[in-house]
């Protein structure tokens, strides 16, 4: 299994210096259209919590009641290193459907989600309606501060 051995923001970025810039590129992107989300490592959830146990760069953070009934810290956008691509991960919601959903056509990803895409190459994506997905979701969140907690509960 692909483990992205880093505890910082910095160590993140170095993993892979192959994928460096494909990271520091997204990162530029979601900075300036969202910049109202405050940039995180997120180091995953520990072993016997509910929630994803992988590491990845988090931009804002909201908390929400797993089934369990314990809470989780999560990001509201998430952008993760996986094996032979990078993914990001988007909990917000417009009307209730997932908004990674409602641009995935638009997005040009290698693969697309309800609320995730993929991609190898930055330039791979649609730059324009990334752009776009990110400062919806700022307005979404700006109006809607609880969005992606009921969006997480929904689920």
């Amino acid at each position: 299994m692909f483990k992205v051995q880093a505890s910082s923001l910095a160590g993140y970025f170095d993993f892979d210096p192959d994928r460096k810039a494909e990271l520091k590129e997204l990162d530029r992107l979601i900075l300036k259209s969202a910049p109202g989300l405050k940039r995180h490592f997120h180091a995953g959830t520990p072993a016997g919590e509910p929630g994803m146990r992988f590491k990845m760069i988090g931009y804002g953070r909201f908390r929400y009641a797993a089934k369990s009934g314990r809470f989780v810290s999560w990001p509201v956008i998430g952008v993760a290193l996986q094996k032979n691509y990078i993914s990001v991960y988007v909990s917000v919601t417009r009307n209730g459907k997932p908004l990674v959903a409602l641009y995935s056509k638009r997005l040009r990803a290698l693969r697309s989600g309800r609320n995730n895409f993929s991609f190898i190459k930055f330039s791979d994506l649609d730059a324009t309606a990334l752009t776009k997905l990110i400062a919806e979701l700022a307005g979404i969140l700006k109006s809607d501060p609880d969005n992606p907690v009921r969006y997480r509960q929904a689920e």
